[in-house]
């Protein structure tokens, strides 16, 4: 009876179960179906060791190979993809309808801080006292923040009234990100043009390039 094959990783050398094996070598070169025996005893003489890579193939496909260093690169191969795949997140920003120029300011570096990495973001207005019979200074104001996000971003949930609250919902635009252009604004309250500079990095989803941007709304 065969060992038990390892619980982790690929079998190799005496723990291949079939008793032939179609062989790569360790320059790529197919040697053919041998006996597993035969093809252990030749990765052997070279140092190295029999590596089952296709199991489901009839019959399974070994290639000679470091089997230490083989797992360690897939191991790695592996950490990598995790650490690549970022889960999703819906950050908060918190905003009053009567939001002066400043504050605006320092709220919006947050809005383009959490899309460019890549969470979505929920813009919540909120009203106190006689503000709720203002409510489209609110709408306004996330209103604006649509509009100078809307070249990285698209509004997933359109502004909508739930109690002394507005809520927006806006999250990246699943298409490659656009170097941003031409940003003009005024104060949520319609004073004056303020000044916001920010550098951010776009990437692009589907080329995996980033792209370095500085928006600007002068």
């Amino acid at each position: 009876m065969a060992p038990m094959p390892p619980k982790n990783g690929p079998r190799y050398n005496e723990f291949i179960a079939s008793p032939k094996v179609r062989v790569i070598d360790e320059e790529g070169e197919n040697l053919g179906v041998m006996l597993t025996a035969e093809a252990i005893e030749q990765a052997a003489e070279v140092g190295l060791d029999l590596v089952e890579v296709s199991p489901n193939a009839d019959p399974p496909v070994c290639k000679f190979l470091d089997v230490g260093k083989f797992k360690y690169e897939a191991q790695k191969k592996a950490n990598l993809a995790r650490k690549s795949q970022k889960t999703q997140e819906i950050k908060e920003i918190k905003m009053r309808p009567n939001i002066d120029d400043h504050d605006f300011d320092v709220k919006m570096k947050k809005v383009f801080d959490f899309l460019g990495e890549g969470d979505k973001v929920k813009m919540t207005m909120r009203f106190r006292g006689r503000e709720m019979s203002h409510t489209q200074l609110g709408l306004n104001v996330l209103q604006r923040v649509a509009e100078l996000t809307s070249e990285i971003a698209k509004v997933e949930a359109h502004p909508r009234t739930e109690g002394r609250q507005m809520l927006m919902v806006i999250a990246r635009n699943s298409a490659p990100a656009q170097p941003i252009r031409n940003l003009r604004a005024v104060g949520p309250m319609g004073r004056p043009p303020f000044s916001y500079r920010r550098s951010i990095i776009l990437t692009s989803p589907a080329a995996e390039t980033a792209t370095s941007v500085e928006a600007r709304v002068p």
